[in-house]
């Protein structure tokens, strides 16, 4: 394709991108300015349920909702997606009294979603129902009614979900965050539900990865120095930790500390031989903040001790440990 059409192609394309976000956007500010008491209702029900919020969906508005019950589950707020069709063959029995229910359609008249409707007004489960026609069946039937701003589609069409898609899964961000806020959701307790993959390292406290008890390299102040080798040598970290009398961290031995002594290092003891006053990490100190201060210091190991606690060395931390988790 001569470069002048693919030019011209690029800036059509480009257009329509910026075009969408536009109406997107206008969309989204439409949701804000329409937000009433209905939210603040919807957020109560939600702090005070038992049992889990179950979201409820078809087509298009069950793919948002698999993601705001995601986002409530991952931020303390226990929740549960429900296929409606698979609800009308057994799955309404996920649904009970202890719950609240929340259901998704642009419509308010998806007919997948009369067999959900129906079970909760039957048993008496809290119902928040989300559309953007405030006549419809769905906001009619519920007890909260959250009603979406008759948006413009960006698809240009007026057909294909867009924008109404865009505004639901911003109100349920919404719901998750200010329900995160009420309860000083914290990114401890953030970490509790993501253990796993990036995030979940960068959220790990020193704690979760240092190494601890027999596996410490520890040796006291008058040890000599070929005891002090053959403890580095068996623990394996290229390091060991020199404690006083009372327990506490005194000092560290490293390769650079044997080789600035090697002159009739096996005549010295440890305290002849020790950095003294090391830099220490805290035990509940963020995994990232501890692979920041090794790589700044250019060192592979820390000891861990509780600023609070006694002075004896805890644990210590390798940069392997942080490696092996995805940091670094």
């Amino acid at each position: 394709m001569p470069e002048g059409m693919k030019s011209d192609r690029a800036a059509v394309f480009l257009d329509a991108a910026r075009r969408v976000i536009s109406i997107e956007a206008e969309a989204l500010t439409q949701l804000g300015a329409a937000l009433d008491d209905s939210f603040a209702e919807a957020v109560e029900l939600m702090l005070a349920v038992k049992g889990r919020v179950i979201i409820v969906g078809m087509g298009k508005s069950g793919h948002i909702g698999r993601k705001i019950a995601a986002t409530l589950a991952s931020t303390g707020t226990p929740a549960q997606f429900v296929h409606p069709s698979e609800a009308s063959h057994g799955d309404l029995g996920m649904l009970t009294r202890a719950d609240v229910v929340m259901v998704l359609s642009n419509s308010g008249e998806t007919p997948e979603l009369a067999d959900v409707i129906a079970y909760t007004r039957r048993f008496d489960i809290p119902m928040i129902g989300v559309a953007s026609r405030a006549e419809s069946t769905l906001i009619k039937q519920s007890d909260v009614r959250i009603v979406l701003p008759r948006a413009e589609e960006a698809c240009g069409t007026g057909v294909v979900p867009t924008s109404s898609t865009t505004m639901t899964l911003a109100l349920g961000d919404a719901l998750a965050v200010a329900l995160m806020e009420h309860r000083q959701f914290t990114p401890e307790h953030f970490r509790e539900f993501h253990p796993g993959g990036k995030l979940g390292a960068q959220l790990s406290r020193v704690r979760d990865l240092m190494h601890s008890g027999a596996a410490l390299p520890l040796i006291g102040l008058e040890t000599p120095m070929g005891d002090a080798l053959l403890e580095i040598s068996q623990k394996g970290f290229g390091v060991v930790g020199v404690t006083a009398a009372d327990g506490t961290l005194a000092g560290i031995i490293t390769d650079g500390d044997l080789r600035r002594h090697m002159d009739g290092l096996l005549s010295q003891s440890a305290k002849d031989v020790m950095t003294p006053s090391p830099k220490t990490l805290a035990p509940e100190a963020l995994a990232e903040e501890a692979v920041a201060v090794m790589n700044a210091r250019k060192i592979t190991c820390l000891f861990v001790v509780d600023p609070a606690g006694s002075g004896a060395p805890e644990g210590l931390l390798h940069i392997h440990d942080c490696l092996r988790v995805g940091l670094g």
